[in-house]
């Protein structure tokens, strides 16, 4: 009854008194029952605890770590980062406690003694790669063709027939003969894929060359990516791809794109509370200092990278081009070689219904039916271009090789095509029009203006805030190498204020030192300024700005006078200062102005740096060279058809004076700034775009919609660019050139070619390969086409008429060996001269054909078919000197004419347009491959005569050959003379100024000739 009256005590709000009795009765032997119950739940918290603890002791706490687990223990390391795991890096005391781990100083960094023992721990920042295939492969893979397939078995069945006809040996050498031309056909096949392959490998290795900067033995310093080890202090900033995976140590405002990684577009921002940077992700913004914890395989982009599939660029455009072309081509040799051997079949089974032996069948027709299909066959696989994908892998990688001996990295293969047709090239200023080396010339500061280069000017009161602004508002280091010298690593413009404020007599590491910073906003281009925040030693908290000189101007309302005071910034003193940014800008000197403010109390350190309130301390000129021959480039892209464009986010007197002088802005042009651009309507930008020579404080933004507005004019624009911002810039543009010196990772990575020297020279030189890579592609085709329609048309006609083919299947083989082979070889190989660069680009929506190249290829098939149609069926007087058969001789003799008209027809090719086709003759490859195919013919003919159905030749029928063959010479003069609708126009008629006259040039090889004109000049 009594538990029924607690029951009711306990669940009634609102018990009785007699419950409530009741109630007091059972708990009548606890006294203060509150203050004893609190006391309990204390007693049993500690010994829960103390469970927990003893616990913890016995089987381990997975988040309690101890930094000897990590010593030596690189999988651990690697692990943590990838997990992001915070508390195990707090167990360990944070990063410090990782480099406890991994026993290195933060501030000295790894030693240089101790990186081959890390490289053995803890493992090289290299990750496993796929093995590339083997010569061997291609060959399988050429020999998957069907109609080499096809000739194989025909050759087999070939020997199996005349074996049992001719007996051993002889019954073998037509079918052999055979199988040496197809595996020579492989061969050259497998030989162009895998210089294509080898190319893509050395291309791939150059791609992945990246150097980042570290901390190590004291000193901040370069090193590739590849030789980073764990324990590694790398110092990252815009731009920067994250070499390995890290801890974040300090930094300000770090912005990680991780999208290579997790697909995400959103940036992580990284610090003390989110710390773990991985490999392959990009610096969006910021700058910070980070430990590497793993490297290699180890690292999730390594992880990542060997799973990933080989995304190579596989056929440029103009192989695609090409390609088709070779289609309709093997197409046309198809049906000729189905009309031949209709014919043949038809012509036999006649002449056995004519002779009554309609229903027998002899070994005879056997193998005569064999050899009109083995050559249709040949006539297929001859008529195929084989040798353009040899040409053009040639031409491709030679230009390759020496474009990167002229500092020029090609990164896409297409860019060295698309150059042949750009009409524009949109550059950045400093640093690829001018000098990587910059030096402070002006400066203004306490009412005066300082000429720096005159030591007796210097100031001998140097305003403690100049030096305070210049030594903290910068994000480039001074250090001293190992001789004791003082270098500063850091931007050109850092650098030259950096080295001023040296100059001054001032230490950098003490005044470094003395004042902390405490947040730092880096250069971007979009706000085109750099701003901190620091504390000075008496604690105040300061800002100071730094960057384009009417932007920080405008951010100002006060300004230091001649006393060194701050005072109020007025309308007057603001125009005499703009007078000075302008009378700076109009000597091409880059401007820039310091600028301080003190903030009242403690700083939010979440809030952006005030952009107002500035006191303004200096403003800085600063002379940036141009670099030499620059001028001379600009006058070669001129004269080229190219238009030249300065797009800079500099002063717009800086750059009116830089244009000129380097002679980018002309009396047709117009110099405009971005803003103002940015400003006019669709319709506006299209009419202002082709007249715009200059445009100064552009933003990334003003630079891409200047770029769409010549592409939509149908231009082929090409853009340097250096920044990340330039980055959609370089993507957008049909030919993106990133700086290797002063370009991040993220532009290289975006850009088609990497300017490895920063020089624009070396844009010209990429553009003039260009345009030679696709001119001799178009020599080699001129001269294959000619090959290739000649043996069609007659064995054709042959086929027809009479019982034979003047050219067998061995001979077909080889002659389409010497086209496609010492052709493709020599002709794609020829180096760029000087006249490529004086005729206007080539149109995109131009045929590759030109009707000029139709000119030379009819008029020498022509000349060609006329001289073998002759001496097939009329001939010449045959004397049977060698005891041989005169009809195998007078073969022997059409074959090696014919192998003669196209060795000079070689020689012929080297110009489509001029006369003269031996201007730099000592450095062709063209004469050599003629003097190896005229010894490769001796020795077929005379030697191996069993094998290709020759029979040797007295020394006059070789001279008779030889003196056919070079008659074809005089005729491509001839042809030249003749003028056709598209032939070029010299640029100057283009450009409707008078032409310079020069008959005297220097050839690329150093010969100096007499300049014949073209044909069309002649006329």
């Amino acid at each position: 009854m009594e538990a029924s009256m607690v029951e009711q005590c306990l669940l009634n709000k609102n018990p009785s008194a007699e419950a409530l009795r009741n109630w007091r009765k059972a708990v009548s032997l606890v006294k203060n029952h509150r203050p004893r119950y609190q006391k309990i739940k204390a007693k049993l918290r500690v010994g829960f605890q103390t469970v927990r603890a003893a616990m913890r002791i016995r089987n381990g706490n997975p988040t309690d770590e101890d930094v000897s687990n990590f010593h030596n223990n690189p999988d651990k390391l690697a692990s943590m980062v990838q997990k992001k795991d915070v508390k195990i890096l707090r167990s360990l005391g944070g990063v410090n406690g990782v480099a406890e781990a991994v026993k290195v100083n933060i501030d000295e960094g790894v030693k240089s003694t101790e990186l081959t023992m890390r490289h053995e721990t803890y493992g090289a920042n290299k990750y496993t790669e796929k093995p590339s295939k083997s010569f061997f492969m291609f060959v399988w893979e050429a020999l998957h063709n069907l109609s080499i397939i096809i000739l194989i078995v025909c050759a087999v069945v070939s020997i199996g027939l005349e074996l049992d006809t001719d007996g051993f040996p002889n019954g073998l050498y037509g079918g052999l003969g055979i199988l040496l031309g197809v595996l020579l056909m492989v061969t050259v096949t497998a030989v162009g894929d895998y210089n294509q392959s080898l190319l893509l490998n050395d291309l791939d290795k150059e791609k992945k060359k990246i150097v980042c900067q570290v901390t190590r033995d004291s000193c901040r310093k370069k090193v590739s990516i590849y030789d980073l080890v764990v324990g590694d202090i790398v110092h990252l900033s815009i731009g920067d791809q994250v070499p390995a995976d890290g801890i974040f140590i300090s930094g300000y405002s770090l912005l990680i794109d991780e999208s290579s990684l997790t697909g995400e577009s959103e940036a992580v921002h990284i610090d003390e509370k989110k710390p773990f940077v991985l490999s392959g992700t990009k610096v969006q913004d910021g700058s910070a200092k980070m430990l590497v914890a793993a490297v290699g395989m180890r690292t999730e982009w390594g992880k990542l990278m060997e799973t990933s599939s080989d995304e190579r660029e596989t056929e440029t455009p103009l192989q695609v081009k090409l390609k088709r072309i070779s289609e309709i081509i093997g197409k046309i040799g198809l049906v000729f070689a189905v009309l031949s051997f209709i014919v043949s079949t038809v012509r036999l089974f006649v002449e056995k219904a004519a002779q009554d032996e309609f229903s027998s069948w002899r070994k005879a027709d056997s193998l005569r039916m064999l050899d009109s299909l083995v050559n249709a066959i040949t006539i297929i696989v001859s008529a195929e271009p084989e040798g353009l994908a040899l040409a053009v892998a040639s031409s491709i990688a030679f230009a390759w090789r020496k474009l990167m001996d002229e500092k020029a990295f090609v990164r896409h293969l297409s860019a060295i095509e698309t150059m042949a047709h750009s009409t524009c090239i949109c550059t950045g200023k400093s640093g690829t029009l001018t000098t990587d080396y910059m030096v402070v010339d002006k400066l203004w500061v306490l009412d005066q203006v300082i000429d720096v280069k005159e030591p007796s000017q210097l100031l001998e009161n140097v305003p403690p805030v100049l030096l305070h602004c210049i030594f903290k508002c910068t994000d480039s280091e001074v250090g001293k190498d190992t001789r004791n010298q003082t270098f500063v690593l850091g931007t050109p413009t850092e650098s030259a204020i950096l080295k001023f404020g040296l100059r001054l007599g001032r230490d950098f590491g003490t005044m470094h030192s003395e004042i902390k910073l405490l947040k730092m906003e880096p250069f971007n281009s979009e706000k085109k300024s750099m701003s901190v925040i620091t504390c000075l030693p008496n604690g105040q908290i300061r800002a100071f700005c730094k960057g384009a000189s009417e932007i920080v101007l405008g951010m100002c309302d006060k300004i230091i006078d001649g006393s060194g005071e701050p005072v109020q910034l007025s309308e007057e003193k603001g125009k005499v200062i703009t007078n000075v940014i302008n009378e700076f800008a109009d000597k091409a000197l880059r401007t820039l102005c310091l600028a301080y403010m003190d903030v009242e109390g403690e700083f939010d350190m979440h809030k952006d740096i005030p952009s107002l309130g500035y006191t303004l301390i200096a403003v800085v000129g600063i002379e940036n060279p141009l670099r030499p021959g620059l001028k001379e480039a600009v006058e070669t892209c001129l004269a080229a058809g190219i238009s030249v464009r300065m797009v800079t986010g500099d002063n717009i007197n800086t750059a009116i004076a830089i244009a000129k002088e380097c002679g980018i802005l002309t009396e047709h042009g117009i110099a405009i700034e971005g803003p103002e651009f940015r400003n006019k309507t669709n319709e506006e930008k299209s009419e202002a775009a082709p007249i715009i020579q200059v445009m100064a404080r552009s933003s990334p933004t003003d630079k891409l919609e200047l770029v769409n507005n010549f592409m939509a004019l149908s231009e082929v624009v090409a853009v340097t660019g250096n920044t990340t911002n330039d980055a959609p810039a370089l993507h957008g543009s049909d030919i993106g050139f990133a700086m290797g010196i002063a370009g991040t990772e993220v532009a290289k990575e975006q850009a088609d070619v990497i300017v490895m020297d920063d020089d624009f020279a070396t844009i010209v030189k990429v553009a003039k390969w260009g345009r030679a890579v696709y001119i001799n592609m178009q020599k080699f085709f001129q001269f294959q086409l000619t090959a290739k329609i000649v043996p069609l048309i007659i064995n054709l006609t042959s086929s027809c008429f009479t019982d034979s083919t003047p050219f067998n299947a061995v001979q077909l083989i080889w002659v389409n060996l010497i086209v496609d082979t010492l052709g493709a070889l020599a002709l794609a190989k020829e180096p760029p001269n000087d006249c490529l660069m004086k005729r206007p680009p080539v149109k995109r929506t131009e045929w590759f054909i030109t009707k000029t190249m139709w000119r030379n290829i009819i008029g020498q098939s022509v000349y060609q078919m006329a001289v073998l149609f002759f001496l097939i069926y009329v001939g010449i007087p045959i004397e049977n000197s060698q005891g041989g058969n005169a009809t195998d001789i007078l073969n022997t003799f059409v074959f090696n004419t014919f192998v003669f008209c196209q060795v000079f027809n070689e020689i012929n090719s080297r110009d489509i347009d001029k006369i003269n086709v031996f201007g730099g003759k000592f450095s062709s490859g063209v004469f050599d491959a003629v003097l190896i195919s005229i010894l490769l013919q001796i020795i077929i003919v005379e030697f191996f005569g069993t094998f290709a159905s020759t029979v040797p030749l007295d020394w006059d029928l070789w001279l008779l050959s030889i003196g056919i063959g070079f008659v074809s010479m005089p005729i491509a003069a001839v042809l030249k003379c003749i003028p056709v609708e598209n032939s070029h126009k010299p640029i100057a008629v283009v450009l409707k100024c008078d032409p310079v006259e020069n008959s005297v040039v220097e050839q690329h090889d150093g010969v100096v000739e007499f300049n014949f004109p073209d044909g069309i000049e002649l006329v």
